[in-house]
């Protein structure tokens, strides 16, 4: 393994593909607290069909989406074209790809964050209010604390689909060297080659090990939350 890291296009893909899934996790969070929150309402309006909305990349096709995101961020997409004359493109980088990782994990994030704001007692909310306690401070000292569990479920899971994201991001950004290739899409070039059997297994490698460690931690994080939560 460490043979594998000296290996300076090795540390690229590996640093490439960090990069793509911390940055689309970083934008994805804040809204999937929102949207989860929004969707724990009992009472809301249209719950069934924003919430198939939200799932809705779970079920589409990865290249589907891809090709959605392409008609819209492309360089002649409609919000594409404008963000370009500004400098600010999304295809062919690395950015369009933690778009499209982004996009397809924000259902899996959203999912444990939505169930944990469900499961709260909705007595604390109330009991808070009459004492005096506004929308933001409740929200902020008894939902979020409340909810931090399946705020990190979600991120882990999140980020482990972010970094085996293949079919949105090859058919948005395409697949290039040092730009756009993170381990899924240098695996599947690897195992396009007849010689390259040896060192996709080694960044399977890699991906795998990236995944337990993110999961171990998200266990450890939470048990300790848990543990403090009943003293």
């Amino acid at each position: 393994m460490g043979a594998l890291f000296s290996d300076p296009a090795v540390r690229e893909i590996v640093w490439l593909s960090l990069k793509v899934s911390l940055v689309a996790m970083a934008f994805v969070l804040p809204l999937a607290i929102l949207v989860g929150k929004w969707l724990a309402k009992p009472n809301l309006r249209g719950k069934s069909l924003i919430s198939a909305l939200v799932h809705l990349p779970l079920v589409l096709p990865p290249v589907v989406t891809g090709y959605v995101l392409l008609l819209i961020f492309g360089r002649n997409g409609a919000v594409g074209s404008l963000l370009n004359d500004i400098g600010l493109g999304f295809t062919f980088s690395w950015v369009g790809a933690a778009l499209a990782a982004g996009i397809m994990a924000f259902p899996l994030v959203v999912r444990p964050i939505r169930l944990a704001f469900e499961s709260q007692d909705q007595r604390l909310h109330e009991m808070a209010e009459t004492l005096g306690a506004g929308r933001w401070k409740r929200f902020r000292t008894i939902a979020l604390p409340l909810a931090w569990p399946g705020i990190l479920s979600g991120l882990v899971l999140g980020f482990a689909k972010a970094l085996g994201e293949f079919g949105a991001t090859i058919t948005f950004v395409s697949n290039i060297p040092g730009e756009t290739q993170t381990l899924s899409l240098a695996i599947y070039t690897l195992l396009q080659s007849p010689s390259g059997d040896s060192a996709a297994f080694a960044l399977m490698g890699i991906a795998i090990a990236i995944s337990f460690v993110a999961i171990l931690f998200s266990e450890i994080l939470a048990t300790r939350m848990i543990r403090k939560r009943g003293r």
